[in-house]
């Protein structure tokens, strides 16, 4: 099979990793790839937002699939002009994309078809949003409604706190994405990420997961698009699992089935773990990242069976087989990241750090320059290890950190702390 994948970070190669490894495959592109990528696929200088183009690369190329990585495509509808013009594509219609290109929308869903999740009004200007802000107090939580690189959400610990983001958001500081804003109520408990493949009718389970959003040690500092990542996380037992499938996951397929615009592709639900049980408090219409890294490097099946028959809706005799050991992944990131960073600083070591077992690389924010990488995005690169434990997982992650030299780069050095608390714990 000829294939083309859409994207550029860390998740992105993790994918090209994967899908570069079956024996279904031909020929791999990426557009636009990384300097990572570009040793799993050929990368290609297509603008992904530019449909027609993406086309005609596909139709001149006899591309038989194409995955898309990242949400903005699949919110513009991509899938849908590919569909068109009679190419497979893997992942959600425009319509179904708004699970994640819109709160609103999904808290809407929630109330239609019973899913838990937490109490929430939604909002077209300040003064309203306001109003309700200081009759419901804090904590709460503000999140501007459209796509916003994961960085659109205040969980607001003080009535202040929560002003100033609704504030912000209604001021512009995400754009389109923050006309309209959700508001939501706080929930407890512990947060964890759970991946499912849609076909349409039938959902399966991927695995769980535990990202770590906050910058700096401790779930201190301002969100990120994700700092690190482990899966499974212990904290999802056979009980949750059922009941994240049978609560959340089964009735939004279902739903978004009966509204004539049904899901397929990857659903990814972040769930809270409640004293009453999970609620779902977001969807992603896509893999995590840095999720995916892990998810990847736990999954035994060949990746392609599954993409197509999420595609063609043949998921219900369809089983995906998984490495039990679980996988854990650190992101190195650009010093002053979330915020103002430097680009072009060079980074040595990798190929001396991938050798340490266990360990796989994947680049994110990278480029290539005379054969020497550099540093070209805020997270930039993804060190993942598996294990037979979370600790061993970890222990070799960091190993492999030490040997990178890149002055100009930072990390956590607490990815997987909860887990690791409970496997030391349990000895």
């Amino acid at each position: 099979m000829n294939i083309l994948l859409l994207g550029s970070g860390g998740r992105e190669h993790a994918l090209a990793w994967k899908i570069a490894a079956s024996p279904l495959v031909t020929k791999l592109w990426c557009a636009p790839g990384n300097a990572g990528i570009a040793r799993e696929a050929e990368c290609v200088a297509l603008d992904v937002a530019d449909h027609a183009a993406v086309i005609a690369f596909c139709q001149r190329n006899e591309v038989d699939l194409v995955v898309v990585g990242p949400e903005t495509p699949l919110a513009a509808g991509i899938v849908d002009d590919l569909t068109r013009a009679g190419i497979k594509a893997f992942g959600p219609t425009k319509q179904a994309a708004r699970l994640e290109g819109s709160k609103g929308f999904t808290k809407d869903l929630c109330t239609e078809f019973n899913i838990p999740t937490g109490a929430y009004r939604c909002f077209d200007n300040a003064a309203d949003a306001l109003v309700y802000v200081r009759q419901q107090g804090a904590p709460i939580v503000v999140k501007a409604d459209g796509l916003a690189a994961g960085k659109g959400v205040v969980v607001a610990m003080t009535l202040g706190e929560a002003e100033a983001a609704v504030a912000m958001m209604f001021e512009g500081a995400f754009g389109a994405a923050g006309a309209e804003v959700v508001i939501e109520e706080y929930l407890t408990g512990r947060e964890i990420s759970f991946f499912a493949l849609c076909d349409g009718e039938t959902a399966i389970p991927l695995a769980s997961a535990q990202d770590h959003k906050r910058v700096f040690d401790n779930d201190q500092g301002p969100n990120t698009g994700g700092m690190g990542a482990y899966s499974p996380t212990p904290f999802v037992t056979p009980e949750i699992h059922e009941a994240i499938m049978a609560d959340i996951i089964g009735p939004t397929v279902a739903g978004m089935k009966k509204r004539g615009t049904p899901f397929r592709g990857v659903l990814y639900a972040g769930v809270m773990l409640t004293a009453t049980g999970p609620k779902l408090f977001e969807y992603n219409v896509r893999f995590g990242d840095p999720e995916c890294q892990v998810l990847m490097l736990r999954m035994m099946s060949d990746i392609i069976p599954a993409m197509l028959a999420a595609c063609d809706g043949e998921l219900k005799h369809f089983d995906l087989r998984w490495y039990p050991e679980p996988a854990l992944t650190v992101v190195l990131a650009a010093n002053g990241y979330p915020g103002d960073y430097a680009k072009g600083t060079r980074i040595d070591g990798l190929d001396e750090a991938a050798q340490i077992e266990g360990v796989e690389i994947f680049q994110a924010g990278t480029m290539a320059n005379d054969g020497v990488i550099l540093a070209n995005g805020g997270r930039v690169l993804n060190v993942c290890a598996s294990g037979k434990t979370v600790v061993e997982a970890r222990q070799r992650a960091y190993a492999a950190i030490d040997r990178i030299k890149w002055p100009d780069g930072f990390c956590r050095h607490d990815i997987g702390w909860q887990a690791v608390e409970q496997e030391q714990a349990q000895k």
